[in-house]
């Protein structure tokens, strides 16, 4: 497997990924979508988020990361992270925000930020293990949101 930077023209490639996994979209653990991984919305993220990365493997992705920088600020927002569910714990997802870690630390970032909906255990703990820290809570379309962070140093 490998990460590269997604391009537009991954859309349909990505659609069927997710469509192979019995997925509508790009879902967290509770269900909330996260990426409509239609063509259109796949080429849409790509084009308005600065970092977009594909994992993939000789049968096609297996992984999506979106990232954005804050307007001001030395910060960013991870918008995205899918990882097909036959490929969960072989560390595409690890892969993959190290590879916007790297990405966003190129551009002087220090600080990737992600929203994690507050009764989703398996995602606190994954970007707990990976070194984010809680700033705050939210009130977001699924309801109740986590706010993380880390020093994206420290996630290269």
């Amino acid at each position: 497997m490998h990460v590269r930077a997604a391009r537009p023209d991954d859309a349909e490639a990505l659609r069927t990924a997710v469509s192979r996994a019995r997925e509508a979209t790009v879902f967290d653990d509770i269900g909330a979508p996260l990426l409509d991984v239609s063509a259109a919305g796949v080429r849409e993220a790509a084009a308005e988020a600065e970092w977009s990365f594909l994992m993939e493997d000789d049968d096609g992705p297996v992984g999506v990361a979106i990232a954005h920088p804050d307007a001001e600020g030395p910060e960013a927002e991870l918008l995205a992270l899918w990882v097909h569910p036959n490929h969960a714990g072989e560390g595409v997802a690890t892969d993959l925000l190290s590879r916007v870690a790297s990405s966003v630390d190129d551009r002087s970032i220090d600080t990737l930020r992600a929203t994690v909906p507050a009764n989703s255990p398996g995602a606190k703990e994954f970007f707990s293990a990976h070194g984010f820290s809680p700033r705050g809570t939210r009130r977001g379309p699924a309801g109740d949101e986590s706010i993380v962070v880390a020093d994206v140093g420290a996630l290269e």
